[in-house]
């Protein structure tokens, strides 16, 4: 496993993380606990060292925090969670107060939440689970956040950005008070390389990378005919005909890169760490094999330019979320 700086904050983080939305058993339906901490340790003994959970992931934080303190002693693990809106809305709109969704008492409660969940006395990153700029400068939010840090309960604070919406980062970014952003890249959704990632560089802010396949869309596996369990939230992601586009961009993009279908996961992954501004990817893991075949892309090679200029192609923006 290689490691990478996140940001300035003088932490080092393995470029494969773990992201544990999966594990939680309320979104992706088929979760089994023993194998999830089963593919958590296995992770952790191949050297990944940052998980991301948060409060909304069902039991996800529990079963975090359970392999973590197994752990204890043994291996420097930094456990990564997330504040959800007070208004409880998935992406934030425009126009909100700030008070209206993180308001200092609902960050702190949240967080005493997740500690008692987890089990942890502390979480080295904190992040809001949406965001908008239009709070940068306005309510009590970062009052209470730099209080949190200063009673060590929390060492950095975060925000996971809204999805497809990088630029509505960038103030916060410039402003210095975010030691890291969470963002959507993939050979797909390329445009936080425009300017959030530029910006993250010049003010030293870590990258996680979430959804580095699509959802699955980067695997191979998506056909016309896929189906998911009742109550899978890929049956919204994956709604009405977006199975046979995905199908059909899988087939262009692979026979441009002349691989196999089976080997786009990798590559998905190697596109994603070939951005330097990028501090860790942090892909689902449900089970040992996810996570052993995950951990073995960060062997230092990353894609060339030519690579990298055939995906660039191959950028599709759309939302699953309109």
């Amino acid at each position: 496993m290689r490691y990478r700086k996140l940001g300035r904050s003088g932490l080092s983080v393995s470029e494969i993380g773990y992201g544990a939305w999966g594990i939680g058993g309320d979104a992706w339906i088929g979760a089994d606990e023993d194998e999830s901490l089963r593919a958590l340790h296995r992770a952790l003994d191949l050297g990944v060292n940052l998980i991301d959970t948060a409060r909304g992931y069902g039991e996800s934080e529990r079963i975090v925090g359970k392999a973590v303190r197994e752990r204890a002693g043994k291996d420097e693990v930094l456990v990564a969670t997330k504040v959800p809106p007070l208004n409880g809305k998935w992406p934030a709109p425009g126009g909100l107060d700030p008070a209206e969704t993180f308001p200092g008492t609902h960050i702190r409660q949240s967080l005493e939440t997740s500690l008692r969940a987890s089990g942890l006395d502390h979480f080295d990153v904190v992040q809001f689970h949406v965001w908008s700029d239009e709070w940068v400068g306005r309510g009590d939010w970062l009052e209470t956040v730099t209080a949190l840090k200063e009673e060590g309960k929390l060492r950095l604070f975060g925000v996971s950005i809204n999805d497809h919406e990088p630029d509505n980062a960038l103030a916060l970014v410039r402003s210095g008070a975010v030691d890291t952003v969470q963002v959507i890249y993939n050979i797909f959704d390329q445009a936080p390389a425009d300017a959030l990632f530029p910006a993250c560089e010049e003010h030293g802010v870590g990258v996680i990378v979430r959804v580095p396949l699509d959802e699955g869309g980067l695997t191979g596996r998506i056909t016309a005919g896929t189906t998911f369990p009742p109550g899978d939230f890929r049956n919204r992601y994956f709604k009405g005909d977006r199975p046979a586009e995905v199908e059909r961009h899988v087939d262009a993009l692979t026979a441009d890169l002349g691989i196999a279908p089976e080997e786009l996961a990798e590559t998905a992954l190697r596109y994603v760490l070939s951005a330097p501004a990028v501090s860790t990817v942090i892909p689902g893991m449900r089970t040992v094999r996810n996570a052993e075949r995950n951990a073995a892309v960060s062997d230092g090679r990353l894609l060339d330019a030519d690579r990298l200029a055939v995906l660039a192609r191959h950028r599709w923006q759309r939302s699953y979320y309109q």
